[in-house]
């Protein structure tokens, strides 16, 4: 896995000092934290038992720091999607045990070489949270994209992140003041040049980041970031059922939970204008969902529900994902990535449809090693150039008819 560390050393690279960042894409190597954690999901999946979705409150006992990090993301803004990440689980329970020695001691290298030249452990973050939440459209009806914004707690220095931010943008970070906090916005060349264009890119052409306390960082779309420090004051925050059903499992990697038919209310306008709010005439759930990755001893389990609100709804589904999972199994070569698709188990209930998977950690290893093994360069000996048959070329020999 040598080309895991040289992505965490990369990383570090393009926030040091005599390696500042470059161009547009520099706004998006601030923190290459985001890479680092990316990078340990991919490698560390896992899950549990399923749960209703029905149960939207916090395991009782739930171990004191996912309390905190409840209580903490209980501050944020409203969304309508949001994924968690345990990344000090990740880091340091689940890698150990799929990622080859060689891999791991690499992997902690990087991590070391990260801390000592950022100031920041990702084995050491509280949660690492992205969001998402969808507008309603303007007073002309026009289309919004959806805001994005990523959010991480943990033991570093805050400040000192930021500072690091301001010298390695080289003056491209400006800021600006919003209520008590100071917001580091930073253009997206390419995008605001496409924008000019198409309009609908403005709100991606910009990224913000601010300092929301301490030890807590706050990255994405501009009003995104502005509506963290107003959620933080009181203001339009997350809602509890969704934040609820994300964190229903206290030994979670990662989970996800979401509410895409009140995403599509609003983009839609059935909930009205940005100027002109409109009561909802409808408050079905239907395609709620809540997802996680666990592990126990031996493997690693992904649980998921969809709130399908009664049986025919919940079998109506089943019978699409069937099918959708048949055809990607079909698509796929790998005897190893088919077992894994024929292993995943739907379950129809009275309100939703349950779907569970349980993958052996020797299993993933496995695919891990094979696929970071170096790959054997085949020698083919060039073909023996083609003999074409020479042809001969007929002669005839004309008659002389002589005159008697």
């Amino acid at each position: 896995m040598g080309r895991y560390a040289q992505i965490y050393r990369a990383g570090v690279k393009r926030v040091s000092k005599h390696n500042p960042l470059h161009h547009s894409r520099g706004a998006w190597s601030l923190f290459p934290v985001l890479f680092v954690i990316v990078l340990a999901c991919a490698t560390g999946t896992q899950a549990q038992q399923p749960q209703s979705l029905a149960r939207n409150n916090v395991t009782a006992r739930a171990p004191v720091v996912l309390q905190d990090a409840a209580a903490a993301l209980a501050n944020l803004p409203e969304a309508d999607s949001l994924v968690y990440i345990n990344p000090h689980r990740i880091l340091t329970e689940a890698a150990p045990r799929i990622l080859p020695e060689k891999d791991l001691a690499e992997m902690r290298q990087g991590l070391a070489e990260l801390k000592k030249n950022v100031g920041l452990d990702p084995a050491s973050l509280d949660y690492f949270v992205f969001q998402v939440r969808f507008k309603k459209p303007g007073a002309d009806l026009s289309f919004a994209l959806p805001e994005f914004m990523v959010v991480f707690k943990g033991d570093f220095d805050g400040a000192a992140l930021m500072q690091l931010a301001r010298e390695a943008s080289k003056g491209k970070l400006r800021e600006e003041t919003y209520g008590s906090k100071t917001i580091g916005l930073m253009a997206i060349d390419d995008i605001a040049k496409q924008a000019e264009k198409t309009p609908i890119l403005k709100s991606l052409s910009e990224v913000a980041i601010a300092l929301l306390s301490g030890d807590t960082i706050a990255m994405g779309t501009t009003t995104y970031v502005k509506a963290a420090i107003d959620a933080a004051a009181g203001k339009n925050r997350i809602s509890a059922e969704l934040l609820n059903s994300a964190l229903r499992d206290p030994t979670v990697l990662v989970s996800s939970a979401g509410s895409p038919l009140t995403a599509f209310a609003k983009t839609f306008a059935l909930l009205g204008t940005e100027d002109h709010p409109r009561a909802s005439r409808c408050d079905m759930k239907l395609g709620d969902f809540y997802s996680s990755i666990t592990m126990d001893a031996t493997s690693f389990k992904l649980r998921s529900a969809i709130y399908a609100d009664n049986p025919d709804t919940a079998k109506i589904i089943k019978s699409l994902l069937s099918m959708a999972l048949q055809s990607a199994a079909g698509a796929i070569k790998d005897s190893k990535a088919q077992s894994v698709f024929n292993g995943i188990v739907i379950t129809p209930t009275d309100t939703e449809v349950l779907i569970q998977a349980d993958v052996s950690q020797q299993a993933v290893a496995d695919f891990i090693r094979d696929e970071t093994r170096p790959k054997k360069q085949e020698t083919t000996s060039a073909p023996a150039p083609e003999v074409k048959p020479t042809h001969k070329r007929r002669t005839t020999r004309r008659r002389i008819h002589r005159k008697s």
